[in-house]
């Protein structure tokens, strides 16, 4: 049976060296109090040092030295594994100065590998991330001079050639769930996910480490939850810390019943709600012009992925439009159906239907479940390679991308021309760019391969190219310019100002 303890108490018992494994999704689903705990414990004792972090998705909240990644602020921390970097600024920062071994590797082959160490197993083979940075042929997961762990290996199999993933060794568990019973079975109920939570308790308890979950409250005997809605035994903990202070998600105050998906909210309610939330308030113009053109890519019946950034727009814009209720829209961290998050709340979605756990959804993704994927874009170059997840200036991390991109019937990229000061004027006549942004997006040869479209055009695949002023399409040969927006010149506009010769056809 699990030990009711404080914080302090449970974070006490962490040794120096160990790995730790968040089952985090961004700045939902997190340890705060636990981390807060860990924190305090270093700045007092100095222990304990030489951690390793672990998360499949990414821990923090945005802003730079939040409670999540204080710890390696504070330089307990000697490596970290993670598939995204843009909610810990301050460790993105360590990383491109090198002062931390660090390793970027997608999202769903690390959730994938954490369901297969609770099994016993040591790697998992994957078609995830072929020909692609995380590729032993570039080894661009290893993210700086310090890091030469040997993550990913290439593998033949019946004379196919496919990926290796190691799989964690988690020392400790760090889990954030919402109640527990007298005896310890952990529930979720207000969480807006579940992340991997029973696999992080079982390959952490598969090697005799430590299963610690905060919750906000102990029910009682009449509260019981139907063995159903037990996600983890109580079997499994090692530690359990009541904390009614916690909140739902990580910079938000208390807890939003709709994105639990305890209450409800009809499709037609969805659509007036975001034109409420959207009436006076500022809103992206760039983002809004590529919103509008992407949604026309929904069809009726689609099961699809929402990115972050523009495509937050594209929800918004199913909401306005009607057509969110003849479609289905998913978040990589497990919700379907309802109205995917944005901003901070990025992993939840607003009246789900149902929440399965990422490893699950990541299921959905690799086996080509998804009929249409909306994501964003750092750069891209001529062929029609994508960039989206790594910058010399600026580490963000893949996230979720691969999975989601490599196996999707139709991808769609959503990105402006240029972006840091990018300026437009709608008038009657059409769009015109008042001024171009400082960064331009299309580029001769991207920085790093997060999408290749030679894999793409192995796999049959269908990809869009959305701008605020263009569309173009993945040809044969590269990029084939498809749409201008009326108003803009072609010459000018588009033609002028990418480094290399498409093909016209509009």
């Amino acid at each position: 049976m699990p030990q009711f303890v404080t914080p302090a108490e449970a974070v006490a018992h962490i040794k120096d060296g160990a790995c730790i494994i968040y089952n985090n999704f961004l700045s939902v689903i997190n340890a705060e109090q636990l981390s807060a705990a860990l924190n305090e414990r270093y700045k007092a004792t100095g222990h304990p040092k030489d951690l390793e972090l672990y998360c499949s998705a990414g821990l923090g909240g945005w802003k730079p030295g939040s409670v999540c990644e204080e710890i390696a602020c504070l330089g307990a921390v000697k490596s970290v594994v993670l598939s995204h970097f843009g909610t810990t600024p301050e460790i993105a920062r360590m990383i491109l100065e090198n002062k931390l071994e660090a390793y970027n590797l997608p999202f769903g082959a690390m959730s994938h590998a954490i369901r297969a160490a609770a099994g016993g197993q040591d790697y998992i083979i994957s078609d995830c991330g072929l020909n692609l940075f995380v590729d032993p042929k570039y080894n661009g997961y290893q993210l700086n001079e310090k890091s030469r762990r040997v993550m990913v290996e290439e593998i033949v199999i019946d004379g196919k050639r496919r990926l290796k993933y190691a799989v964690p060794r988690p020392d400790v568990a760090f889990i954030k769930a919402s109640s527990c019973d007298a005896e310890g079975n952990i529930s979720m109920e207000d969480e807006v996910a579940m992340g991997d939570a029973l696999s992080v308790a079982q390959a952490t308890k598969r090697r005799g480490g430590l299963v610690i979950v905060q919750v906000a409250r102990m029910l009682d005997a009449a509260e019981a939850r139907h063995p159903m809605e037990i996600v983890i035994p109580a079997a499994l903990v090692s530690y359990i810390c009541i904390c009614p202070e916690q909140t739902q998600v990580q910079g938000l105050p208390g807890v939003d019943p709709l994105l639990s998906g305890r209450a409800q909210m009809s499709d037609e309610a969805l659509g007036d709600y975001v034109k409420e939330q959207s009436a006076g308030a500022a809103e992206d113009p760039a983002k809004l012009l590529i919103a509008r053109r992407a949604v026309r890519e929904l069809k009726p019946g689609h099961v699809v992925n929402i990115g972050v950034g523009a495509p937050e727009y594209v929800a918004r814009e199913a909401a306005r439009t009607g057509i969110l209720s003849q479609v289905n829209l998913t978040v990589e961290s497990g919700p379907m159906r309802g109205l995917p998050a944005g901003g901070t709340p990025f992993g939840a979605a607003i009246s789900p239907h149902a929440i399965c756990t990422s490893a699950e959804q990541f299921d959905l993704y690799d086996g080509g479940g998804l009929d249409i994927c909306f994501i964003g874009a750092l750069e891209i170059d001529a062929q029609g390679n994508v960039n989206g997840h790594y910058h010399p200036k600026k580490l963000s991390g893949i996230g979720g991308f691969i999975n989601i991109t490599q196996f999707t019937h139709k991808v769609v990229f959503c990105t402006s021309f240029s972006a840091g000061g990018l300026e437009l004027e709608e008038d009657g006549n059409g769009l015109h760019i008042k001024k171009e942004g400082r960064f331009p997006k299309f580029v001769k040869e991207v920085t790093a391969l997060s999408f290749s479209a030679e894999n793409a055009h192995a796999n049959g695949q269908e990809v869009l190219y959305v701008t605020e002023r263009c569309v173009f399409r993945l040809g044969e040969k590269g990029l084939v310019l498809t749409e201008v927006v009326p108003g803009i010149d072609v010459r000018k506009d588009v033609l002028d100002q990418l480094p290399f010769e498409v093909e016209v056809d509009l």
